[in-house]
C-alpha cells in the first residue's frame, strides 16, 4: 500500500521505495522509467510478466493489418531504391505523416550504410531501431504525489474513449493504493454523468457531481473536496469536444483558469499538475490535429491512445513524435477495466513492425 500523505512520488510503473532507501541521481524515486530497457537499443530485456505479454499479444493483433502492409516491403532478397520507395509509402499509409515518414527513411538509409547492412531483413531491424528512437521522447513515466491531492484534468473529441480511460485510470491508480475523487465535469450529456457514476461504483472511489450544474463549478468544488478528503488524485472528466467547436474550447479554457483559482484557494499553488488528451487510434492523422489544438489551448501534458484493437494504424504516433512529443503515458486495446498499459516505445516500435 502507497502511503500518499509521504511527500515521495509515485508512477504506476513500481511502486516508490521505502523512505530509509535514498535514491540515486541516475533512478531518483520520484521518476521510475516504465521500462528497464533503454527504448532506443537492443539489449536483452528481463522476462515480461504474464499479464503485460497478454496485453502485448493483443497490441500486435491492434495492429497486424498495418504491420503486415509496412512488413511485405521486406519480403524480397535484396536492399535497392525500389524497397525504399516502397518503404515510403507504406509508412505513409501507417499514418506515420510526411515529416516522420522522411526523417524514418533517412535515418534508415544512414544506419544502413553505417552497419553495412545487406538484406532487407536486417533493414527491417534497423527500422525497428529507427522508430524505437523517434519514438523514445513519448516513453515518459506519470508520477503523482508531490502534491495531495494531484488534479488531472481529461479532455478529449466526442467518442475518443474518455469516460471509460477515466475509469481504467482509476482502476489503476486504485490498484497502486491511491484514493481518487471523480469529478463529473461534462454537465452537458446526462449519459456521461450517468457513465462515469458507474466507473466510481465498479472502483469503490467518490465522484463529485451536479445535475445541470456549470462544468467549471464542479470542477472547483472538486479539487476543494479532494483537499478537504485529504485525496491523493482528482480526476477530471470534461465535455467532449472537436477543435473547430471554439466556443467549447473556450469553456475548457476557463475550466482550467477556474482549476487553477481552487487549488490557490485551498493552498495547492499551481494546478492542474496534469492535464491529458484522450486521443482514438483510429483517427489518423486527424489525431495529429487534436493534439495540435488541444495542446495549443490547454498545453497538454500527456496522451492517452485509445481503441489500438481494431482498424487503427498506430503510425500516428511516429507523426506526434515528430511533430509534438507529448508523453504518452497509456494505450488501450480494449473495454476492461485492466486493458490500458504503459507506453513501451520499442515494444510498440516492434508491434508495429511485426
Amino acid at each position: 500500500m502507497l502511503h500518499s500523505k509521504n511527500a515521495h512520488m509515485f508512477s504506476f510503473f513500481k511502486k516508490a521505495p521505502p523512505a530509509q532507501v535514498p535514491s540515486t541521481p541516475e533512478a531518483p524515486a520520484t521518476a521510475v522509467a516504465a521500462s528497464s530497457t533503454d527504448p532506443t537499443t537492443t539489449r536483452a530485456t528481463p522476462p515480461v510478466a504474464e499479464g503485460r505479454q497478454g496485453w502485448l499479444a493483443r497490441l500486435r493483433a491492434g495492429l497486424g493489418k498495418t504491420a503486415k502492409g509496412i512488413s511485405s516491403v521486406f519480403g524480397g532478397s535484396r536492399i535497392d531504391e525500389a524497397l525504399f520507395e516502397d518503404l515510403e509509402a507504406a509508412l505513409l499509409m501507417a499514418d506515420a505523416g510526411v515529416a516522420a515518414t522522411e526523417t524514418l527513411i533517412a535515418e534508415l538509409r544512414r544506419t544502413a550504410k553505417d552497419t553495412q547492412a545487406e538484406t532487407p531483413a536486417q533493414l527491417k531491424d534497423l527500422l525497428v531501431d529507427g522508430l524505437s528512437k523517434l519514438l523514445a521522447p513519448l516513453q515518459k513515466p506519470l508520477t503523482l504525489g508531490a502534491q495531495m491531492p494531484t488534479v488531472i484534468m481529461v479532455a478529449g473529441v466526442n467518442g475518443a474513449g474518455k469516460t471509460t480511460s477515466i475509469g481504467k485510470l482509476t482502476h489503476r491508480l486504485a490498484d497502486e493504493g491511491a484514493t481518487v475523487l471523480l469529478a463529473a465535469a461534462d454537465t452537458f450529456r446526462a449519459a456521461a454523468r450517468e457513465q462515469l457514476t458507474v466507473w466510481a461504483d465498479r472502483n469503490t472511489v467518490e465522484i463529485v457531481s451536479q445535475e445541470n450544474g456549470d462544468p467549471a463549478a464542479v470542477s472547483y468544488d472538486a479539487v476543494c473536496a479532494g483537499k478537504a478528503r485529504n485525496k491523493d488524485v482528482v480526476l477530471i472528466d470534461t465535455a467532449g469536444r472537436l477543435p473547430t467547436q471554439l466556443h467549447l474550447m473556450e469553456e475548457l479554457k476557463k475550466m482550467k483558469r477556474v482549476v487553477q483559482k481552487a487549488g490557490e484557494a485551498s493552498g495547492l499553488g499551481a494546478c492542474p499538475q496534469e492535464v491529458l488528451l484522450v486521443i482514438d487510434g483510429n483517427t489518423g492523422q486527424n489525431a495529429l490535429a487534436q493534439v495540435r489544438a488541444f495542446d495549443d489551448a490547454l498545453g497538454l501534458t500527456g496522451l492517452i491512445i485509445t481503441k489500438l484493437d481494431g482498424t487503427a494504424k498506430g503510425g500516428v504516433l511516429a507523426a506526434i513524435a515528430r511533430e509534438r512529443p507529448i508523453p504518452v503515458y497509456f494505450i488501450g486495446v480494449g473495454e476492461k477495466l485492466e486493458e490500458l498499459e504503459t507506453f513501451n516505445a520499442r515494444e510498440f516500435a516492434q508491434a508495429l513492425l511485426q
